[in-house]
Order: C-alpha cells, then structure tokens, then sequence
C-alpha cells in the first residue's frame, strides 16, 4: 500500500510539472505572437501603444460671415466665454495669491449685476460641496469681451474663463426669418445652423476643423523634440446676400410702425430687383432677435415656407391666362353683384349690390369677383387656368436657397373650386411665388427666378466660389398681354374709386392689385365670417414705365379689417425706395424716352472707346474717374441692365486719383461710387447728396473717410 501511493505521488508530480510546462509553453507562444503579430484580436498594437502616448488637439474652423449686397455684416463669429469659479482651497500653494473663491458673499454681490443674477442666485453656486469648481448655469456662458472686462476688473481670486465661439448678429432683429440663427453645441464648441440661411448653407458657413497630433509626457505635454503632425482647419466660406440693407431698413420700420399705429396679427413684405430677380429686401412681423431668441413664436418664414389663400392679387395671373390663350376680350360685359353655381354655392362681389353690366376691364379694377366666374365659365376650364398658374411657378417651389420652402397648393376640380381658385380661395400660394410670377410683366414676358446669394467666397484666398446670377425661365407672356396688365393695373391704382386708389403715389408710376382672402375655419370648415378674419395683400410694380422693383405685401387680421396699415406701409417703402435710387416721388416718364441698354465689360478697354459705346447706345450719364487712359473697374458691372437715367461709372488706371463732388447723386450711386474707389463713408439720410465733408478735387489716400448728407430732394436740405 504504501508502494502504491509513493507511486501515485510520483504520477501526481510528473503531471503537475507537465501542465505547469504546457502553460509556460503557452506563454512563450503568446509572448512571441505579440512580438511578431501587426493586430491581436482585431486590435492593432502598435496603434493602441500610439495612442497612450500620443495627443490630439482640435483646431477649430472659424464659420464664415453673412453680409449684405452692401457690406454691412449680418451675422459672424465671435469670442464668448464661460465663467468657471475654483472652490477647493487645494488649489492655492501661496495663501498670498489665492487661486480659489475666499470671500463667496463679496464674489456673488459683485458678480451678479454683471451677470444678471440675484446674489442669493450666485451663492447657490458658490456654496456647492465638495466639488473642486463650479459653473453659473446659462447666465454663465456666452459672456462677452465686454463682460469679462468687467469682471477681470474686480480682482476676485478664482475665476477662470473658458474661451469658445458663438454666433452674433449685429443688427439683432434685421432680416432675422431669413437669416435665422445658429447655436454652439456645449459638447465640442462646434456652431452648427438651426434655421434660415444658417440652417441652408451650415455645409458651406461651416467649414472642416483641423488638428494637431504630437507625442505627451505622462501630464499630457508635448515632449520636447518630437515630431508633431498637422492638418490646417479650413475656414468657412462668407456669403454675400443680394439684400440691400437699406431697402430692408425701409420695409423693417414701415411693418413696425404699421403695427403701433394700425395692428395685425402678421405682416410679410418682400421687395423684388424687377430686371433680375436678386431679393433686395423681405421681412416678416412679429420679429425676433437671434442673439436671444426670446420673442420667437414661429419657426417659419412666412415669405417662404408659410402659404396661405392669397385672394384677389391671383386676378392678374387668371387675366393674363385668359390674355394668352387668346379668349379676353375686355370690353365684353357682364352683370355684377352675385352668381350661383349649380351645387347652390352663392358667389358676391365685394360690393354684393355690384355695379350693374360691367366690362371685364373695369371688373378686374374693381376687383370683382363675378366678372372672373364669368371669365372662366365662358372662355375657360380648369385645365386652361391650372396649367397656366403652373407655368407661372404655383404649386412648386421657386428654387431659392433658403430651408423649408413651400409648393403651396393648386387643388381645385369642381366647378365652384375653379371659380374660387380664380379670384384666389381654395389655393394657397407663398409671398415669394407671388413676386416671382410678375415678374413676367416687368421682362417683357419671361419670367424671372428670384435668387438671395449675390456671391459666395474663400475667405483665405479671396476666391469666389459661387457667384448668383439672373436665372431665366421660358416666356409665359406676349408683349401684348403685358401691355394690357399694366394698363388693367394702372387703372386699379390711379382709377376713381377703384379697388387699389388707397395705394396711388402722385407720380401714378405705382401700379397693382389688391386682394382680400377669407381665413379659412379650420375647425368648422368654410370659412370664418369676422370683420378682422382677413388676410388683405397687395402686389404691384414701381415704376411702370421702367420697372425696377416688384413688390408684394400681406397682412393677416388687420384691425377693424382696414387696408390702411398695408397701403401706408407699401407706399412709405416705395416712396423710400425711390429716394434712395435718387427719383423724386412725382416722377414721370413715358416709356417712349427710356432708353434700355445691358452692360458689356468695360474692363481693360480704352477709356475713350468705351465712353464712345456708352454715348452710342444712349448712355450719356458716364462719369470717369481719374485721367487713366484704361478701365480698371466699372459700376454697374456686366450684364445689368442700364437706362438712360442710371449712372455708369468707369474708374481708370490713374494712381492720383481725386474725390469726386457728389452733389446732386443719389445715395446708391454715392454709396456705389464710393465702393468703387474704396473710401470709407457715412452717410446721413436718403435721397440726393446737398453736402460731403471732403471737398471735391481732394487727393484720395489710405483712411481716407467721408460724411455724406442727403435730403429726399436734392436743393432742400431741411
């Protein structure tokens, strides 16, 4: 017995130290696959030794700026902070330079004035326990240059800043549906686009971050020696709008003052270039300011991305289908008041007593319903007016860069939805779609893409990378149907009594139509019957004779249900509009002394041959600048079309160049003028030029800056 444990003990230790020299084996083994082998269990060695010891640092990309056709910056990055306050005494070496919050109730007294807090709120902070620091919640963050200032002044240990961007918007609430808002993400400091234009093009505003890479020590520095890898952010792209940040002053105080002295719910104007398509100016009340966000209560632009039942401005659009498809005949008559259709459906005019047998001319400068029912009935069909809206650009978008644009809607079949579609109700439509489809009748029948992006461009390298420009649709119109619109809403505005009289200007160069659309009951259906449960509208084009803008306005539940605020507010941004152009508000003309003339480049011709080409097509208002014998710049560039009432200016290649007298330019030519010879300005007013602080024949040099004073008629400076 004794034998035969002995031996098993033997066997025992045989296979103990067997197994033990597998396991070593084993380890050798593994030891040599991990010497010899690029990737261990789907893990890369040498990459996961690298990044223990290596560090990345982001290299932030700065967003592009927004500016306005005029330079003006509408919306940039800049510096923001958040404060951190140090609340662990550990923190402190010297007691004679503390780097942590001493004296809490002296720190939350001063800070909270700077940042709007109630010293108890400040203390809440404070007072936390054991954390090593603490951060001021939203009152906290985005503190500006100027706050940190302030506060960097009061001396108090233990206080720290975390430096980051965000987005600022200068002019606050200027254009804000438009150029909506972006925000930076607390994670990775990143500003990222939330809405309008910042929203559209936060691919290109945006940037591509860059980084450095480098090896650390074991506190995370850099060591000495090493190589460190690098990859350069690159930068956001600007953009420059094609709006004129005057004309979008103009449109911004005539909603504003519409709403202290008349009320509405809602207001939207959007101002049109006739000639081109480039949106000069839109807006949208109530407002809000983007740097806060705190009055926001619509997501929306309404000129874009909000349709609704646009009433009898559709009038022209259903004229203009009768006009070419060759059924209008305007003197043919009808009898107003009301129609009934077959289902029963009773129609009226505004006027339900109606104006007796009228023609279909004089019915549209009423606006009367009736006579478009009888229209349609007797010339038309649904198909006729459906697929003219269409090429007209309703029911689909109009293409501009700008997010959540509505196609509004064509739906109408049945007999009474035709006729309601044809004086405005049962469809919808956007502001934008409206201002796009007159737009046949100021470029002799072709229709016009409104576009907003004048130019976008590489900061880094100057480089334009995209560049706007007139988009051309096909010709909806003959030459005869636009004639006979503008004649039909010539009448409507300057006729006696008609609907449009409360938007006449003395000059008579305001033409138009106006329209007042039920609101629909979204609850009860139909439609609601109170005096305000309106949307009244206005579209129209100034001057007739040479149009230039095409503007249209709405105005949702205005009170007591009066146009009022509406005609005065498109008349004040007309009127404005024609001072800073430099026309006085009486002006006539007749389009058979208008000369139309579309620019070539002038630049690197012979100053001499180029004004002989001017001078040849009826341009004689040419100012060259200096005594060079080539064109170096010219305004208006190539490709805009010019009267013989524009100015063009030709800046040649003299290095002595003189200040020109401005007297008697109106504020867009100065301010073009002054663009063109790169001399910094401002300028008091709107109208023509009655005095600059720089004399004229002056030598222009670096710094140069002067103050121009304008009056909306040039000779009267009071």
């Amino acid at each position: 017995m004794r034998k035969k444990k002995r031996k098993n003990n033997i066997r025992y230790s045989v296979l103990v130290i067997v197994f033990a020299l597998f396991l070593f084996a084993l380890m050798i083994g593994r030891l040599i696959q991990l010497s010899i082998s690029v990737e261990v269990d789907d893990t890369n060695l040498k990459e996961l030794a690298s990044k223990r010891t290596t560090k990345t640092d982001t290299i932030k990309a700065k967003r592009g700026t927004i500016y306005s056709s005029d330079g003006d910056v509408l919306a940039q990055n800049v510096t923001s902070y958040k404060l951190i306050a140090y609340l662990s005494a550990s923190r402190t070496t010297d007691k004679n330079k503390p780097q942590h919050v001493v004296d809490k109730e002296l720190t939350a007294e001063s800070l909270g004035p700077i940042l709007g807090m109630e010293k108890d709120e400040v203390l809440k902070y404070l007072n936390k326990k054991n954390v090593y620091q603490t951060e001021f919640g939203n009152k906290g963050r985005s503190l500006t240059e100027l706050q940190k200032n302030q506060i960097e002044k009061l001396n108090l240990p233990g206080l720290g800043y975390i430096e980051s961007y965000k987005r600022y918007y200068p002019k606050g609430s200027f254009l804000s549906y438009t150029l909506g808002y972006a925000l930076t993400n607390s994670d990775d400091n990143d500003i990222t686009g939330k809405m309008g234009l910042e929203l559209y093009y936060d691919h290109i505003l945006k940037g591509e971050d860059g980084y450095i890479t480098y090896q650390k020590d074991l506190k995370g520095y850099k060591i000495a020696g090493t190589k460190e890898y690098r990859k350069e952010a690159t930068q956001g792209k600007d953009i420059y709008l094609t709006i004129d940040s005057n004309v979008q002053f103009f449109i911004e105080q005539a909603l504003t003052n519409a709403k202290t002295n008349y009320g509405y719910e809602w207001f939207t104007m959007v101002v049109m270039d006739a000639k081109t398509g480039k949106i000069i100016g839109m807006s949208s009340n109530p407002t809000f300011d983007p740097n806060t966000r705190e009055n926001i209560t619509n997501y929306l632009d309404l000129n874009v991305a909000y349709p609704y039942e646009p009433g009898s401005t559709m009038k022209t659009f259903t004229y203009m289908a009768a006009l070419e498809n060759g059924v209008y005949h305007g003197s043919e008559t009808y009898d107003s008041g009301v129609y009934t259709t077959t289902d029963g459906t009773v129609i009226g005019d505004w006027n339900r007593n109606g104006w007796g047998n009228i023609s279909f001319d004089r019915g549209y400068a009423l606006s009367s319903n009736v006579g478009v029912i009888n229209l349609i009935k007797r010339h038309m069909n649904s198909a006729m007016l459906r697929n003219y809206f269409r090429r007209l650009g309703f029911g689909k978008k109009t293409g501009i860069s700008l997010p959540n644009e509505s196609t509004g809607k064509l739906g109408f079949k049945y007999e009474t939805e035709i006729y309601n579609a044809g004086f405005g109700q049962g469809i919808t439509t956007t502001p934008l779609q409206n201002v796009q489809a007159l737009s046949p009748l100021t470029n002799d029948g072709v229709l016009m893409k409104p576009y907003i992006v004048e130019k976008i461009v590489d900061p880094d390298t100057n480089e334009v990378v995209f560049k706007g420009k007139k988009k051309t649709g096909e010709r909806v119109a003959s030459t005869e149907t636009v004639q006979k619109m503008i004649e039909l809403m010539t009448e409507t505005v300057n006729g006696i009594g008609n609907t449009g009289s409360g938007f006449r200007i003395e000059s008579g160069q305001l033409v138009g139509k106006t329209g007042t659309a039920q609101i629909a009951d979204t609850d009860g259906g139909g439609y609601l019957s109170g005096k305000e449960d309106i949307i009244s509208s206005f579209s129209g084009i100034y001057p007739k004779d040479h149009p230039e803008i095409i503007i249209y306005a709405s105005v949702k539940r205005p009170r007591d249900g009066s146009q009022k605020g509406l005609s005065t507010a498109v008349k004040d941004v007309v009127s404005n509009i024609a001072k800073y152009y430099g026309e006085s508000v009486d002006y006539t003309t007749t389009t058979d002394n208008v000369t139309n003339y579309k620019l070539p480049s002038f630049v690197n011709q012979d100053v001499e041959s180029s004004v002989s080409s001017l001078s040849n097509h009826g341009i004689s208002n040419q100012v060259v600048l200096g005594k060079g014998n080539k064109v170096i710049k010219q305004y208006p560039s190539k490709g805009t079309n010019v009267t013989n009432k524009d100015r063009v200016f030709l800046l040649t290649n003299d290095l002595e160049l003189e200040v020109p007298d401005f007297t008697s330019y109106s504020s867009k030519d100065a301010e073009a003028l002054l663009k063109l010879l790169s001399v910094k300005a401002k300028v008091n007013g709107v109208g023509y030029v009655v005095g600059q602080s720089v004399a004229p024949g002056t030598k222009i040099v670096d710094g140069l800056e002067i103050t121009l004073e304008l009056s909306p008629k040039f000779g009267d400076s009071s």
